[in-house]
């Protein structure tokens, strides 16, 4: 096997620029993604609707995710990767131009649904081309450095956009989005090599490659697992003010200690897959687990909740993880694998609130969310142990 991903050979340099433009795209992508929930106000008065109605927004560019990830990538899977992703980020800038030129409520549903859709598709393949650059042993790594993107996108993509939609017009915040995708779209046409030696698979193929134990197992760990950092993320405002009792100015410290948070964890995901491949992912869950339980412990004083904030977000080191660990095992099915990462991680982006939701309506308090979160980490784990069993019976083969 070669000491490379891939039997091409770049310079340092080369692939410095390359995994660069592919999180310039990760940056757009996060910052669209999470911009809505700044701007919540701002959108429901200029249409007449509720925040409540808003959110159903968020929900709608989540479904177009989940139905674009494996869609775009099983139609995409007959095209180069350089290709693939030219048109998918293409795709990203219009969805999000439409978002700014909304004329209506229902338009804008429709246009943040159709951005949402190259959402899966662009993360999974930019991440199988970052894994093709560089040695087997640093394909985690690599990885991070794409999902990178997204949590810079955390800490200063979504506060940007944020100052912008609420200073000059919310509009200005998605066109804003659009010129990075723009600008992505420039950067991969430009510095993305065409590799026409690069292995690619039909439709079909792809299809009945991915219906194995081995690709639905870490698929399942994502939608379930991930869920409580969502949980907890999404009620972290209302559970600042009424369980806290901090005052508003201190809600954007604590998104931006999250992100901070995610950023590191990010790139502890890469470092921890590198040294102990699957088994990281149960010792991210381990730990997922036990900072989720001490979440509601450390609402009561604004530092406690500040420090549980930042262990809580190191979770995200399963995305990097699990990511690379599908690339592992979905032998003839990689780009479809890849981008159903994202669409399950946009499952439990779903499936957190809703479940935290039912507890705060239950009458058990906003903290309830660490504990609900807890719960969620439990199931991953449960999930990861039937896999790791599964895979010790029948161990991947590169």
């Amino acid at each position: 096997m070669s000491a490379r991903s891939s039997d091409v050979d770049y310079s340092p340099q080369k692939v410095i620029l390359i995994i660069f433009s592919l999180a310039m795209g990760g940056f757009g992508i996060g910052t669209g993604e999470f911009a809505i929930m700044g701007l919540m106000p701002n959108v429901a008065q200029d249409f007449g609707v509720t925040e409540p109605q808003v959110g159903h927004l968020i929900s709608a560019y989540a479904l177009g995710v989940v139905i674009g990830a494996p869609l775009l990538a099983v139609f995409g899977a007959q095209l180069f990767r350089k290709h693939l992703l030219i048109a998918l980020m293409a795709f990203y800038a219009v969805g999000n131009f439409a978002s700014a030129v909304a004329g209506s409520y229902e338009t804008l549903m429709i246009s943040r649904f159709v951005a949402g859709l190259p959402h899966g598709a662009y993360f999974g393949v930019a991440a199988l081309m970052a894994a093709s650059l560089v040695p087997l042993n640093k394909r985690a790594k690599a990885v991070s450095f794409i999902m990178m993107g997204l949590a810079l996108a955390l800490l200063f993509g979504n506060p940007l956009a944020t100052i912008m939609g609420q200073s000059l017009e919310w509009r200005y915040a998605f066109a804003f989005v659009a010129l990075i995708a723009t600008l992505t779209t420039v950067l991969v046409s430009v510095f993305l090599p065409l590799n026409r030696d690069e292995v690619r698979h039909s439709s079909l193929s792809e299809l009945r490659a991915f219906n194995r134990p081995q690709i639905w197992y870490p698929l399942a760990i994502g939608s379930i697992g991930f869920a409580g950092m969502f949980c907890v993320f999404s009620y972290l405002a209302p559970t600042l003010l009424n369980v806290t009792q901090a005052e508003p100015l201190w809600i954007p410290v604590a998104l931006f200690v999250f992100g901070l948070g995610g950023f590191f964890g990010n790139m502890l995901g890469g470092w921890l897959f590198d040294r102990f491949q699957f088994r990281s992912v149960g010792l991210i869950l381990l730990w997922a687990a036990v900072m989720l339980a001490l979440f509601p412990l450390a609402t009561g004083s604004i530092w406690s909740i500040l420090i549980a904030c930042f262990l809580v977000a190191l979770m995200v080191a399963m995305g990097p993880a699990l990511q690379t660990h599908l690339m592992d095992v979905a032998h003839g099915a990689q780009t479809l694998a890849a981008a159903s990462h994202h669409a399950a991680f946009n499952l439990a982006n779903a499936l957190g609130p809703w479940l935290g939701g039912m507890a705060i309506s239950a009458g058990m308090g906003w903290q309830v969310t660490g504990y609900v979160g807890s719960a969620t980490a439990v199931g991953g784990l449960i999930i990861f142990l039937v896999a790791q069993h599964q895979l010790k019976k029948q161990p991947v083969h590169g």
